[in-house]
This record gives C-alpha cells, structure tokens and sequence, in this order.
C-alpha cells in the first residue's frame, strides 16, 4: 500500500460507539497514548518512543485531514517527546535500579512551570483565538495543549508533578469530551485520569524511598542517630 494509501486509511471508521465514528488514527494514537502513560508510572524508558509514534500517527491523520492546527500541535509533542526520550536515556543511570531518578520540583521549578503553563495557555488561546481553523474551542483546547507540553517537560525532568499537570490537564479535559459528543474521547481521558492517580502514587512513594537513604547519609555524617 502506498503512503497515500495509508495515509486515507487511518481516517477510515473503526468502529461506531454511542452513535460517535471513531476513526483508526484516534484509536491508535489515543492508545498509544495511554500505552505511553501506563509505562511513565513503571519508570520505563520506553514510554518516550511510544509518545512519539503516537504523535507521529497523529500528524499523519491530520496531514491526511488537512487539519495545519492539529499537524503543528503534534509536531511540537513529537519534537518535546525526543527530547525527553534524551534525558531519560541519559537520567536513568542516577538511579541505582537503572531507571530514571524520580523527585518533587523545587519551589523555583513548580513556580517556572505554573508560570510557563499560564503564559503558554494565554499565547496559544490568543493565537487559536484569531485563527479559528487552528481550533475548533480556543481555550479549553489551548489549556490541554499548553498542559499536556508542560506534562511532559515535567515528566522528561523527572518530577512528579508530572502526575498533578496530568490530573489537571484531565480535569477540564474529561467534561469538554463529554459535552461536546465525544464519548469515546472522553472514556478515554476516564482511563487517563485512573492511570495518572496510580502513576502519581507510585511515583510520589519511589521519591520518598530514594530521598530516604540521602537523609540518613546526610544525619550520620552530622553525627545525629538515626
């Protein structure tokens, strides 16, 4: 089959649920999405690949669509995406079990990425604003894209409010869905939001077992009993 070929057949209907066509690159893209997600919380370096070629099958589709606000914003994930794919190949050799190193951001890192997130989701929302063929919904649509970038920054960095931008991206996310029709889209921001509170679980709990020992180092060097 030529590109062509494939590129017309991932705007083919999968299936139909609730009355709603799903079409194969919203399926796949949104299950490697949630492929990605699942192997953030085990730490593995795999779920950067994995996002990108989501991005990769979702550029694809609205290549074929002819949709320029869709191709930009997943340009942009995939471009994010190998570069945290860097960093992890890079990070995980910090931490003993050969995963990434997991921890809190400091108050200057939390105070970046709030500050990045508003003033991204206020330039996007202008900018989708003004274009309208960029976005069908303006700013909820640049709040998701605007958080899900900062997602993954935090992620990419190791920081387990990647797990918080996740909830909060799923927050406005899951009732948009499901207000505007999208039933299969917004079932799926469902099983998002149940894997980011396992993720930021297992994470929140890994930070504390790697600062652990760090404490009891730094007591002992003091001379304080631990």
């Amino acid at each position: 089959m030529s590109l062509t070929g494939v590129l017309g057949a991932l705007d083919d209907t999968a299936f139909t649920v609730l009355g709603q066509d799903v079409i194969w690159s919203d399926m796949t893209g949104n299950v490697l999405g949630l492929t990605a997600l699942a192997l953030g919380w085990r730490r593995s370096v795999w779920t950067w690949p994995v996002q990108v070629l989501s991005g990769v099958v979702l550029v694809a589709a609205y290549l074929s669509a002819s949709l320029a606000g869709g191709v930009g914003k997943q340009m942009l994930v995939v471009v994010v995406g190998l570069w945290g794919w860097q960093r992890w190949r890079d990070g995980r050799r910090e931490a003993a079990d050969g995963h990434i190193a997991v921890r809190f951001a400091t108050g200057r890192e939390r105070l970046l990425l709030l500050a990045g997130t508003a003033l991204g989701t206020a330039a996007v929302g202008a900018l989708f604003s003004a274009v309208p063929e960029l976005s069908w919904n303006p700013w909820p649509d640049a709040y998701i894209f605007v958080g899900t970038l900062a997602a993954m920054v935090a992620q990419a960095r190791g920081l387990v409010e990647f797990w918080f931008a996740w909830l909060l991206v799923d927050i406005v996310g899951v009732p948009l869905a499901f207000a505007s029709g999208l039933a299969f889209s917004g079932f799926v921001y469902l099983v998002y939001l149940v894997l980011v509170l396992w993720g930021l679980r297992a994470w929140w709990l890994r930070s504390r077992d790697q600062t652990a020992p760090a404490v009891r180092a730094a007591r002992a060097t003091e001379g304080v009993a631990v």
